[in-house]
């Protein structure tokens, strides 16, 4: 897979791009709730800024390009691309203020914990959850983003559904997390 991408591109140029991409796509949102074709490039751009946050973990691994910056940010980009769509849909009031408290409440927490975790030295390994809920997050914004009917699918009620299945995941990955802290403490 590496050798698809050109030499000077790094994972830190993808988390990067993915970084400036949130203000391009929370504008062309924001606009777009009067034009259909400004939602899809909006979408286009969000399509493209979520597969980097595939890419850039992909490409990192496979080419040993791990850096404290691109360790750093990552987390930090998917959780603004989130957060901000978020608090942007709950004002377009296409998401519930509810959901997107408890998602964002969430990211707080758990990266408050990380912070006491990292100076106590105690490590927690990653669970394969804490993907699978920045995927549903990210496809239930996709969902919203769109909001008309396209395709024949409804966007709007489809992304209503997938986004309380990912505060659902979200408050799951929470307490597991929490609890894999717990179990850290006392072992």
């Amino acid at each position: 897979m590496v050798q698809y991408f050109p030499n000077w591109l790094t994972p830190n140029h993808l988390t990067i791009f993915r970084v400036f991409a949130i203000p391009v796509i929370y504008v062309l949102v924001a606009l777009g709730s009067e034009s259909e074709s400004i939602l899809v490039g909006a979408f286009l751009l969000y399509f493209l800024a979520c597969m980097t946050d595939y890419w850039d973990g992909v490409l990192a691994r496979k080419s040993g390009q791990t850096t404290d910056l691109g360790t750093l940010l990552d987390p930090i980009a998917d959780k603004v691309l989130i957060a901000a769509l978020l608090i942007l849909f709950v004002e377009l009031e296409r998401a519930p203020g509810f959901l997107t408290a408890v998602i964002v409440a969430r990211e707080f927490a758990v990266s408050g914990l990380r912070s006491i975790v990292a100076v106590k030295g105690i490590v927690i390994a990653a669970s394969s959850g804490g993907k699978i809920k920045t995927i549903s997050q990210m496809l239930a914004l996709g969902f919203l983003m769109l909001h008309y009917p396209t395709l024949g699918i409804p966007c709007h009620e489809v992304g209503i559904v997938v986004l309380w299945i990912a505060t659902a995941i979200t408050v799951w990955t929470a307490v597991k997390y929490f609890l894999a802290y717990s179990a850290a403490l006392k072992a």
